[in-house]
């Protein structure tokens, strides 16, 4: 028993080469790489049948015709199949060759394995289709008893497009065939680069018939330097030999197919394809197959007319005209696995593996079918079991072959690609090579798999090339999209003030936290250091050192005054008075020391509290001091008023009464809103300033104002005193010590709003000091002068001596 296969649409040679080479036996052009698919098909035959427990005692054959360049001639042709006639007489339903037909292989266009199918499933033929999955070709409506051997490619753009990610390649082009398998895949691109951040440079579909006239095809082209071309073998053919012929040699080619012309290649050094990458189904290496190719030759086959003129190509044997058969005289130890692989791969391709596959898919349904028969219906020796074809279709649905390849209605299978690189050598000399793999059931961080290190890229790329509209955004800049272009155009611009970015093309730049400030490069947070007005710092150090010099001047002040207690100058105007006031300026000098140094609640407090209540003792003190010097001289006439305020010390309850209402304006404030301690990390760069933030504006410039209207009284009664004729009249001295007091205030005012940080602090210690300064300089400046260089001016001989010379010039004028 005799069970043919017939190998419809194999294309063992391209669609001319066939028909001449049975004709003529000259060519010039060949398609070794589809060759291969006979010998693949012979291999799988050879291999069943040569297995004892699969089909025993029933042999394969097979049939083989060429597609043609009509639908009329494709059908022809499975109709002299079917029915075993003549092209002249085909009688359609009769079979009169005596041979028993079990399935039809077809491949590799969809459109004649769809043609031929429309034929097939009015009989229920089996058909298996070795060519690219095609989801028109799934429909069981319409192609009940058609079966596809090559997994579903549904991963295969998601692995294209992360190498893309992975070379970061953001500007590609697309070059797809003009059906709908191209619209499928432009649209599953579109979403996936979509997703990545990817964007599509150009878009060109390849017309159903390539023309020479095509230039225009090229256009913009050079927009990128990385191009992907999506398709099957049929529709890329004519694409493929244009960019051979163009020598397109700086671009990388990112496909799902392998370039298989030789036209020219044979005697170039560069090649269009050198450095391109392809993504092929990962298959289990078949040895046996290599071997089996290693024994190939005519005198094996001599019925294949197409090996002789191979041998006569390439091994330079004679070759006959007549029968198209060799000579004597030819090479015997000559083989088709010396072939240069670019010629000739002795490795099985996607669709070897398909037929390979396909036959043991029948041959195992044949299998299975014959055991239930023999079960079902016992036959006596010598007589045939009789089946027909469309028998054979309900088990290859669920038969599974090779790597667990369902072919029956097919789910989405996820498979695993590898990765292939094109090596350059001299004279054509081509090599594939594997770098990599992309595996879609993986985690995700470890799909796709490379080896860089063994890539050959262009001859024009002497490193990674690259391929993005605009040139990456680098650390410290964002990307600015241009409006009305694709997203990967964009223009960089810097990160905004204290923004960092330490990625390449990010949209927005992170902010630093406000304990943090971007450096120089805005691509690192640099922690701020805490500042504030410390001892350590020169301006501490000289205002602190400042404070500590006039405390002391004013400690020798009241040394001064305690040894001279007894003389007129220091006993004139209330001399309690005069102590009082210069224990209290060394307190206004000391408390200016709290605002130097880390501030914490306690010292925030006592900066204010101290500042105000000692700044009232001391103006209520020159208040009174003022006033005193107005009761002193008014007192001279005998039944006012003024006598009996002397008597009764009444300028003395004028410090704790102005003390006491100061007091209150504290004690309101702290219980209120009390100075807290806060930070700036704005007003200095790389700084954290610590400082008191004074709690209750408005009781902050109540306490000075109130200091102030102490000031401008205590100034006003001076003033208007300082003509009063006395020795020992010190009005002029207090009105312009508090002139300069009130100034030094209200100036500070103005500027202590305009500063920030520690310098804020700075200016309210040197109002501080100088206000001080001002009340002990002009008060108690001019009596030290007398006490230590004018002793003789500091007795009674001398002051009555210059009262008694005062009456005396008044008298005479």
């Amino acid at each position: 028993m005799n069970y043919k296969i017939c190998c419809t649409n194999i294309q063992a040679c391209d669609i001319k080469a066939i028909f001449l080479l049975l004709i003529l036996c000259h060519l010039h052009r060949y398609n070794f790489k589809s060759y291969q698919y006979i010998l693949a098909l012979i291999f799988a035959i050879e291999e069943i049948n040569g297995n004892p427990n699969l089909l025993p005692n029933i042999s394969l054959g097979f049939d083989f015709y060429n597609v043609r360049f009509t639908e009329k001639d494709t059908l022809m042709n499975a109709c002299m199949w079917l029915t075993a006639h003549s092209e002249k007489y085909i009688l359609p339903n009769y079979n009169c060759g005596k041979r028993y037909f079990t399935a039809a292989l077809t491949g590799t266009s969809w459109t004649v394995s769809a043609q031929i199918g429309t034929l097939f499933q009015l009989f229920k033929f089996p058909q298996l289709s070795f060519g690219p999955y095609d989801p028109i070709l799934s429909d069981r409506n319409q192609y009940s008893s058609l079966y596809q051997i090559a997994p579903k490619s549904s991963s295969l753009s998601l692995g294209i497009v992360s190498l893309m990610v992975h070379f970061r390649w953001s500007w590609v082009g697309l070059i797809l065939p003009d059906d709908h398998k191209g619209n499928k895949i432009l649209s599953d691109f579109r979403n996936e680069m979509e997703r990545k951040g990817i964007c599509i440079a150009f878009v060109k579909m390849i017309p159903a018939t390539w023309s020479s006239h095509l230039n225009q095809f090229w256009k913009n082209v050079d927009e990128t330097n990385v191009i992907i071309i999506y398709g099957d073998i049929d529709s890329l053919e004519g694409l493929m030999r244009n960019i051979g012929q163009r020598l397109l040699t700086w671009k990388v080619w990112v496909m799902n197919i392998e370039p298989h012309f030789t036209d020219s290649a044979d005697y170039f050094l560069l090649d269009s394809f050198h450095g391109s990458l392809i993504f092929t189904y990962h298959y289990s290496e078949r040895f046996e197959f290599t071997n089996f190719i290693q024994t190939v030759n005519p005198y094996k086959y001599p019925e294949d007319i197409y090996l002789p003129k191979l041998w006569h190509l390439f091994f330079k044997c004679s070759f006959s005209d007549i029968g198209c058969q060799l000579l004597n005289n030819c090479q015997f130890n000559a083989s088709l696995d010396v072939l240069p692989r670019h010629i000739f791969d002795v490795s099985m391709s996607d669709e070897s593996t398909s037929i390979y596959n396909a036959v043991y898919a029948v041959a195992h349904s044949l299998h299975e079918m014959r055991l239930q028969q023999v079960q079902m219906e016992p036959y006596e020796k010598g007589e045939e079991t009789l089946f027909f074809p469309w028998q054979l279709n309900s088990f290859l649905k669920d038969i599974e072959v090779g790597d667990q390849m369902s072919l029956g209605w097919r789910q989405e299978v996820n498979v695993k690609y590898d990765i292939l690189n094109i090596w350059n050598l001299p004279k054509g000399l081509g090599r594939k090579v594997k770098i990599g793999s992309f595996s879609p059931n993986a985690p995700q961080d470890q799909q796709l798999s490379l080896t860089e290190q063994i890539i050959q890229w262009p001859e024009e790329f002497s490193e990674i090339p690259q391929s993005v509209c605009s040139e990456s955004c680098g650390h410290g800049f964002r990307k600015v999209i241009l409006e009305g272009n694709a997203v990967c155009c964009y223009k960089c611009t810097p990160c905004a003030h204290n923004e960092i970015s330490n990625k390449t093309d990010v949209d927005q730049c992170i902010k630093c936290p406000e304990s943090h400030y971007a450096n120089t490069e805005k691509n690192y947070c640099l922690k701020k250091a805490v500042s504030f007005l410390a001892y350590e710092d020169q301006l501490g150090m000289i205002l602190a050192s400042i404070a500590l010099c006039l405390s002391a001047l004013t400690v020798f002040v009241i040394g001064i005054f305690v040894k001279n207690r007894h003389t007129p100058i220091v006993k004139a105007n209330n001399q309690a008075l005069s102590y009082i006031l210069l224990i209290t300026l060394t307190f206004c000098f000391l408390c200016s020391l709290t605002f130097i140094g880390q501030p914490n609640k306690n010292t925030c407090i006592l900066q204010q509290t101290t500042f105000g209540v000692a700044f009232t003792v001391a103006l209520a003190t020159v208040l009174a001091k003022a006033i005193t010097v107005v009761i002193a001289f008014k007192a001279t006439f005998p039944g006012r008023m003024v006598r009996w305020l002397m008597i009764s010390r009444a300028p003395n309850y004028i410090i704790p009464i102005c003390t006491l209402i100061q007091v209150g304006f504290c004690g309101t404030w702290m219980a209120t809103s009390p100075p807290f301690i806060d930070q700036d990390a704005h007003t200095e760069h790389g700084h954290i300033i610590i400082f008191c933030n004074k709690g209750s504006s408005v009781a902050f410039h109540c306490v000075l104002g109130y200091l102030c209207f102490l000031a401008l009284c205590g100034y006003t009664v001076a003033f208007l005193s300082r003509t009063l004729p006395d020795t020992f009249n010190e009005s002029k001295f207090l009105s312009f010590s508090l002139l300069v007091f009130f100034c030094v205030w209200v100036t500070f005012l103005p500027v202590y709003h305009s500063t920030k940080g520690k310098f804020m602090v700075a200016t309210e210690i040197f109002s501080i000091l100088a206000s001080s300064t001002a009340l002990l300089g002009f008060i108690f400046g001019p009596k030290c002068y007398i006490v230590l260089l004018r002793p003789d001016e500091n007795t009674f001989n001398y002051i009555r001596n210059k009262i008694h010379s005062r009456k005396n010039k008044s008298q005479k004028t």
